[in-house]
């Protein structure tokens, strides 16, 4: 298992369209990926309970990833919550 803290620096937080884009993210690894905000366990694979994390701007997340592609997961997933903007992903 590995895990890496990320502050959120999009402006708007966690949204709708960024929840989505996340979670077909996560949904791309097999590894299981959870993201921890202030002791609540959150699985980054369900938008349900991503957009239920209420995860804001400024927010400290850890991201931690267990499987057989949990380094790579735990890359993708650090950039993209920390990144300012977030573009919609190409198909």
């Amino acid at each position: 298992m590995v895990s890496k803290k990320v502050e959120i620096k999009n402006p708007a937080g966690i949204y709708l369209n960024f929840a989505g884009i996340l979670c077909s993210t996560a949904m791309d690894y097999k590894a299981n990926i959870r993201l921890k905000k202030t002791g609540v366990v959150i699985n980054a694979k369900s938008i349900l309970n991503v957009l239920g994390g209420k995860i804001q701007y400024g927010d400290i997340i850890e991201i931690s990833c267990d499987g057989v592609d949990e380094v790579a997961a735990l890359d993708v997933m650090s950039e993209l919550l920390g990144s300012e903007a977030i573009e919609e992903k190409n198909e």
